[in-house]
């Protein structure tokens, strides 16, 4: 009988994920509070893929998400690594920098004074 020794499976390291960085994250988890504060928002998610990391913002925790803020770094350089895309697949803002990609939620802000 000849042995042979296992070949191991491949192994994917942790950092062929994209994530998001501390500086993007505290950018996205500030507005989540604000939107929850004003009642708009319940629940998130967040998942990180091998080309895409994908912050998905829920009204209720059983549903589907009705926003979701993606960074994909190989569009970096062409239209933009960040996008807010909404519940039907329309992408309503992309862009190179964070801040101004989510300025998109500001509108949600602007409440009529009786």
């Amino acid at each position: 009988m000849n042995m042979q020794a296992p070949t191991p499976f491949p192994r994917k390291h942790a950092d062929d994920r994209v994530a998001f960085d501390r500086r993007e994250l505290g950018a996205i988890l500030g507005l989540y509070g604000r939107m929850v504060a004003a009642g708009e928002w319940r629940d998130y998610g967040m998942s990180f893929l091998k080309d895409v990391a994908v912050f998905s913002v829920f009204r209720r925790t059983a549903e589907h998400p009705i926003y979701r803020i993606e960074k994909r770094p190989k569009l970096r350089g062409r239209q933009g690594q960040y996008a807010v895309i909404g519940m039907d697949g329309r992408i309503l803002k992309r862009g190179h920098d964070l801040g101004a990609v989510l300025r998109v939620f500001d509108r949600k802000f602007i409440r009529a004074v009786e």
